[in-house]
């Protein structure tokens, strides 16, 4: 198989940043969930809100709710200057919890939303049934900043290579839509995760997308590639397609942020 890797430089837009803009910050792996040690990411998500005390809200349902995974968010998003929040679906309303009777009320109110790794197949069942594809839709075109990692990064894309069934082997999962074509995150990671996505490539099964390397964060407005930005010095992502029959890699430019 033959795999062609060119560096592809992404064009930066220095216009500021309105309300209305669509943004997404689509993170292969790392942050508080991955790197306790390392703030980057963390940090430049809270920079994207362009607010001095921003509101976050936490969405973990992907872990079934994680009680390490909200402690680990709190803990982590205590040490800056924000508001944080989560939305639970599989836990009693507590503190800091966003009502199930006002989820769009709440979460149009927030700056961010960031929703977490875990099950992205079982995460999307579960917000079908409480309908939040269509409120986390009305969200994203209030120019409220959306992302997440892994599972958080893959729900915005028409589709995503995921290991969701838990069968050592990608499989494709239709995703939100909000982002066109697909994306695979810890791309460098997971041993499996490249010669899976380029098979499912080749078989049809899964449009072209971007594959994210741990450490590494994407900013979409609307559906362009602002900034590429990563925690590690060597992590990429790439843009992945199928051309002639072959897979060819197109390598975006990461600033690293240390």
């Amino acid at each position: 198989m033959l795999i062609c890797i060119e560096k592809l430089v992404v064009k930066k837009v220095n216009s500021p940043i309105t309300d209305m803009v669509q943004r997404i910050v689509a993170i292969g792996g790392g942050g508080f969930l991955m790197e306790q040690d390392n703030p980057l990411l963390d940090q430049y998500f809270l920079q994207k809100t362009e607010k001095s005390n921003p509101k976050v809200c936490f969405i973990p349902t992907a872990t079934g709710d994680s009680e390490a995974f909200l402690s680990c968010f709190y803990s982590t998003f205590a040490k800056y200057r924000c508001e944080p929040s989560h939305l639970a679906f599989f836990r009693k309303p507590g503190t800091r919890s966003i009502p199930l009777n006002e989820i769009e009320q709440y979460l149009l109110n927030q700056d961010a939303i960031y929703v977490g790794g875990g099950n992205t197949r079982a995460m999307l069942a579960v917000w079908q049934e409480w309908n939040l594809q269509a409120i986390l839709k009305k969200v994203w075109h209030s120019g409220i900043l959306l992302g997440g990692m892994s599972a958080g990064a893959l729900c915005w894309f028409d589709y995503g290579g995921s290991d969701s069934t838990w069968i050592n082997k990608l499989s494709p999962l239709r995703g939100l839509g909000f982002l066109s074509g697909s994306c695979t995150p810890h791309y460098d990671s997971e041993l499996n995760r490249r010669p899976d996505l380029h098979q499912l490539l080749k078989s049809g099964e899964i449009p072209s997308g971007i594959g994210i390397d741990d450490g590494v964060a994407i900013l979409f407005e609307g559906q362009e590639v602002i900034e590429v930005v990563s925690s590690r010095a060597t992590a990429k992502a790439y843009r992945v397609s199928l051309e002639n029959g072959q897979v060819v890699e197109q390598e975006l430019m990461a600033r690293y942020l240390g």
